[in-house]
Formats: structure tokens, sequence, C-alpha cells
């Protein structure tokens, strides 16, 4: 069983990247974030016709998530949204693929410290731990995948000084990843390569990923009881040498 997670910086711009990379990577489960796209005009019958159910929750212009499920794998309990938290972004949606709760999230950004948008982050961070905790008592495979818009370590971003306490490298927000990894939930990627400038995302500007200039933000935490199944976690890189790419590039874990 593979699982993957993508933002895909707008599906209607990218929506034949995506059929292309799962028709080259037919794996069970893609998360996708970023869609800016109203619900209604989620693109289902081109994801059917390449073979995978889904469950969105769409947002215009902004936000947006979806699960995608190959045929033949069982979908139950879709949930949208932070249960208990009104929130008018669409970030969250939740779906138990063949057992495996998965949890697909787009994280807030921030923009800057000094922005309201900072203080809305760190809400938004506090809600979705009290959600994970919550769904780890009920769930023991579970996977939380998505944008999270924090490089946990220093090693995930190309010029740690000239992030330093910047937006997605702050300590408030690192705390938050590491109150995650403290549930019981395992970085997937790092288990498989320690290597530093390792990263899925860089900037459009500059030649960023030619030179490898990016941050390492988009994330598969796992539960113990599937970290004990997984083979292999990769960042794959050939989407974003495309032309009018994502500036991300999926993440893919495996599981026996």
């Amino acid at each position: 069983m593979r699982l993957a997670t993508w933002n895909v910086n707008s599906l209607k711009v990218r929506l034949p990247q995506v059929l292309q990379w799962l028709a080259d990577n037919p794996i069970e489960v893609l998360c996708l974030q970023e869609l800016k796209m109203d619900h209604p005009v989620f693109p289902l019958a081109e994801i059917e016709a390449a073979g995978y159910q889904a469950a969105w929750f769409g947002q215009k212009t902004y936000n947006g998530v979806a699960i995608l499920v190959k045929n033949g794998c069982s979908v139950s309990d879709v949930v949208a949204g932070i249960p208990g938290y009104d929130d008018e972004q669409r970030r969250v949606i939740a779906a138990t693929v063949d057992g495996v709760r998965v949890v697909c999230a787009y994280f807030v950004n921030g923009e800057s410290v000094e922005s309201p948008k900072y203080q809305y982050k760190l809400q938004w961070l506090a809600e979705l731990e009290r959600y994970v905790a919550g769904e780890l008592v009920v769930h023991r495979d579970f996977a939380l995948l998505g944008d999270y818009n924090i490089a946990p370590e220093d090693r995930d971003v190309y010029d740690p000084e000239g992030w330093r306490e910047q937006v997605l490298c702050t300590t408030p927000e690192r705390d938050s990843f590491r109150r995650l990894l403290g549930m019981g939930l395992a970085d997937s990627f790092r288990l498989f390569n320690d290597e530093d400038k390792q990263y899925s995302w860089w900037d459009y500007r500059a030649m960023m990923f030619r030179r490898n200039m990016g941050v390492r933000i988009d994330h598969i935490l796992i539960s113990d009881s599937l970290k004990a199944r997984a083979s292999a976690c990769v960042i794959d890189k050939t989407p974003r040498k495309w032309e009018r790419p994502s500036d991300h590039t999926p993440v893919v874990i495996t599981l026996a």
C-alpha cells in the first residue's frame, strides 16, 4: 500500500500533471492540498476515469484538500474539517482507507511572525494537535499527510541562518511538530533518509529548484503500527521538472 501527499498549487492548472503522475505511479492513496477550487467544480469525472474515487473539501481561490483512493480500496468515515473547530478555511479532510486512518491537511502558512495570520496558524496548530490526539485514541493505524508549512529542523532548510525564527522555522511551529511526534508519530521520511539538503518545496524564483535551494515542509507522520509496516519513503522530484509545475513535489510512503 502506497500513500502520497502533494500540494498541487491549483488543481485546475495541475490536473493533467496529477493524472499523468497517477498513471506513472498507480498508488493507493493520494492526498492533495491547495486545490484552489470551489467544492462543486471538483473534477470528479476525470479522477474517476483515471481509476480513482475521491473525497474533497474545496474552497474557491484558496485552500482546499482532497483524498484520492484507487478503485478496489475501501473508503469509510469521511470527515471534512477539524471537528469542534469553527474554521472558515477548508484545510482538512480525513477518511479510513483499507483500515488506515488517513488525515490530509493543508497547514496554515502564517505569512510572517508579525502578521495576524501567524497567530491564526498557532491557534490552528493547537486545534489540529487536539484533533490528532483524539484520532490516535480511536485509530491504531494512522497517517497525517500534507503540506505542514513547517521545516522541522535546520537541515530541512537550505539557509538555516537566513530562515531562523522566520515563518516555517519559528520555535512555536517546530514545537508543534515535536508535540505531534511526542504523540507516538514518526516522520516517515527520516526513517529512511538522514541526509541534509532533502527538500519538497522550492520557490519559483531565482532558479531555486535547479540550485536545490528549498525547504522540506511536506510530511507524512505515521503511528507506531504503520512504522512497523513502512518499507520506504521518498521525495519524488520528477513532477517539479515538468512544465508549469507546482512549487511542491510529491512525498510517497510504501507500507507492507
